[in-house]
C-alpha cells in the first residue's frame, strides 16, 4: 500500500513541476510582449526601435537555454497565430506578414537568442560580467539574423546596415547592461530564498 502512496506522490510532484514549468514560459513570452508594446517607431528605418530585445536577453539569461528557447518559439507561435504580441510594425504588417517583413530576421533569431545567452549563464558562476559576455554574444546572432534578413529583402548589404544597426548600437549597449544587471539581482535573489 505505501508503495502505491508513493508511486501517486511522485507522479504529483512531477505533474505539478511539469505545470510550474509551462507556467514559467508562457509568462516568459507574455512578459516579452509587453516589452514589444514599448515601442518608437524610426522614420528612416522600416525597423522600430523597442524594448523586445531587451526581454529575450533577459529571458534567455534568467530561465537559460531551454524554458529561454521554449518561451520565444512560443512567442513566435502567438505572433504568427495573428495575436498582437510583436512590436508595432511601422509598415503596419503583422502576424506571419512580419515574420517575412523587414523586421522577421530579427524575430526569426529571438529563440536562438534567448537560448545562447542562457546557454552562456548556465555553465560557470552567474555573475554580471558573464551576462554581459552572454548579451553580446546573443545580440551578435540576433543583428545576423536581423541584418541577413534585411540584405536579402533590400538586395544590399550597406542598405540593411542603415537600416538595421547603426540607430540601434547605443540602444542594444544599455539593454544587454539592464537585461545583465536585472539577471545577476535576480539570480542571487532567488538563491538567497532557495
Amino acid at each position: 500500500m505505501t508503495r502505491i502512496a508513493a508511486t501517486q506522490t511522485l507522479n504529483t510532484a512531477r505533474t505539478s513541476e511539469w505545470v510550474r514549468q509551462i507556467a514559467i514560459v508562457i509568462g516568459a513570452s507574455l512578459f516579452i510582449a509587453v516589452c514589444a508594446r514599448v515601442t518608437i517607431p524610426l522614420p528612416f528605418t522600416p525597423v522600430p526601435l523597442t524594448l523586445q530585445n531587451f526581454g529575450v536577453l533577459l529571458v534567455g539569461m534568467t530561465l537559460g537555454s531551454r524554458r529561454g528557447f521554449a518561451a520565444l518559439v512560443l512567442y513566435l507561435a502567438e505572433g504568427a497565430s495573428g495575436l498582437p504580441v510583436f512590436s508595432f510594425s511601422p509598415t503596419g504588417l503583422s502576424g506571419i506578414a512580419q515574420l517575412l517583413g523587414p523586421t522577421g530576421g530579427f524575430l526569426l533569431a529571438y529563440p536562438f537568442v534567448a537560448g545562447v545567452a542562457g546557454l552562456i549563464m548556465e555553465h560557470g558562476r552567474r555573475t554580471f560580467a558573464r551576462a554581459v559576455c552572454a548579451g553580446l554574444i546573443a545580440e551578435v546572432i540576433l543583428f545576423a539574423g536581423g541584418l541577413g534578413w534585411l540584405a536579402i529583402l533590400t538586395h544590399s548589404v550597406a542598405q540593411a546596415v542603415r537600416f538595421g544597426l547603426y540607430w540601434f548600437v547605443f540602444a542594444e549597449i544599455i539593454k544587454i547592461m539592464s537585461a545583465a544587471a536585472l539577471s545577476a539581482r535576480l539570480r542571487r535573489a532567488t538563491q538567497v530564498q532557495s
